[in-house]
């Protein structure tokens, strides 16, 4: 079984917990709690990487991730 590591990123609104993996395209889940979200993305990110490999397609993943926030006038 091979290991793989993805960036995930969670995010908090008035309706609970939205995750996605932005290296998988389409990869992504929500949950009540955070909990909840992890263990969804966590399931979501197998899922995607067993059918990308049972259709032959590449696993990519990134050398680095750069996160930040930025304040935009309007």
């Amino acid at each position: 079984m091979a290991g793989y590591r993805f960036s995930v990123i969670i995010e908090k609104d008035i309706n609970g917990y939205f995750a996605f993996c932005p290296e998988l395209q389409g990869c992504y889940t929500q949950g009540n709690t955070y909990e909840e979200v992890l263990e969804n993305i966590k399931d979501a990110i197998r899922l995607h990487v067993e059918d990308r490999i049972e259709s032959g397609e590449e696993i990519s993943q990134a050398e680095s991730i750069s996160l930040t926030s930025l304040e935009v006038a309007v």
